[in-house]
């Protein structure tokens, strides 16, 4: 499983979700859908926006959780 760790890095930056918004230009709700898990992608362009305005790698906003079988 791909987990988008936005909340975590956001609480280590101590920003919010709006001022992120404001950062990067991307649309609030679409910021909340990856901050909750339920996006289905991510596109670069969004990855890079994200990590140029949290100043982190993607490393750092995506962790990769195997599946237990």
């Amino acid at each position: 499983m791909i987990n988008i760790r936005l909340d975590y890095v956001l609480l280590d930056k101590r920003m919010k979700l709006t001022e992120l918004s404001e950062a990067t230009g991307i649309a609030l709700n679409n910021l909340s859908i990856l901050k909750t898990n339920k996006a289905r992608a991510i596109r670069f362009s969004t990855l890079n926006a994200l990590c140029k305005a949290l100043g982190c790698t993607p490393g750092e906003l995506i962790e990769y959780i195997p599946d237990e079988k």
